[in-house]
């Protein structure tokens, strides 16, 4: 059986920093399966939609080695990112969105473990995840559950359905504005309780260049951020960080080791504009 099967849409990304505009693919499934091509990816599979136009990105992480399969769709998600001098802030618009993700359309998909890379409120309904929650351990990204798209606009809201959904959520991952928005609470530790209080397993807080904390099993574990000799590009780092987390603990590492493995890889990330493009030595280099 596949070990990872990661779902989410691969966007056309326009990026504006203080030091760059540029137009590339993005988005979750973008990110996580580049992340995994530099890695042992035999027992991973992408499954994304995209519109006529940007078939191409999935045939180029498929050119990869990577085995996907592509959903098709009217659309593809288009987004601006626009990074002020702090790269831990950005502003979204969406210039179009693609068709979600169904139950119908997911009905035979079979892994270990589901990441659902989700990008706006309406990618994944809550019947998909307790479906697939009945298959395996179910991986969410908060950030797109609390998107709401008005017109071009990207609306922070809170996520209707958390506390039914999180019941079938197995592991979460959210940022610090994520997680505030999420719980009202602006203490990591706080939030994360909140959170495995309504029902996952495995909380995963990325707060940026404070590290991370990863709260399982009534119990906290701090995850220092490695140092970066230069930040260039931030965008795909949350992606990045979950596909580290989620291919070492498919491996049998503990929460530790996954969580320094997915920081690690963060760092190498953040030097470089685009996807993560180390290697496994690379990473191990870091953590020491």
């Amino acid at each position: 059986m596949t070990d990872i099967i990661c779902i989410g849409h691969i966007t056309l990304d326009k990026i504006i920093t203080p030091a760059l505009e540029t137009y590339m693919p993005g988005g979750t499934a973008f990110y996580f399966a580049h992340a995994l091509s530099h890695l042992d990816h035999s027992g991973f599979k992408l499954i994304t939609s995209v519109g006529p136009d940007e078939v191409k990105a999935a045939d180029d992480i498929r050119s990869l080695g990577i085995d996907v399969e592509v959903i098709p769709s009217r659309r593809s998600v288009f987004f601006e990112n626009k990074y002020g001098e702090n790269l831990n802030d950005r502003t979204q618009r969406v210039l179009a969105k693609a068709d979600p993700f169904t139950v119908d359309n997911l009905a035979n998909v079979q892994a270990r473990i589901y990441h659902l890379g989700t990008l706006l409120a309406d990618d994944f309904s809550l019947d998909a995840i307790k479906m697939l929650s009945k298959r395996g351990i179910v991986s969410v990204d908060a950030q797109g559950y609390l998107r709401e798209v008005r017109g071009e606009q990207v609306h922070a809201i809170d996520w209707a359905d958390k506390t039914e959904a999180l019941k079938y959520i197995d592991i979460l991952k959210a940022n610090e504005k994520e997680m505030e928005t999420l719980t009202g609470s602006s203490d990591p530790h706080e939030a994360a309780r909140k959170l495995a209080g309504w029902g996952c397993k495995e909380v995963l807080l990325t707060l940026g260049d404070h590290g991370s904390l990863i709260y399982a099993n009534g119990r906290f574990y701090e995850i220092p951020a490695f140092p970066t000799p230069s930040v260039v590009d931030a965008t795909g780092c949350g992606d990045t960080y979950m596909a580290g987390y989620l291919y070492s603990r498919s491996r049998g590492a503990d929460y530790v080791e996954a969580g320094r493995f997915a920081a690690a890889m963060c760092t190498i990330k953040l030097g470089h504009t685009g996807p993560f493009n180390g290697t496994e030595a690379d990473i191990l280099a870091v953590m020491k």
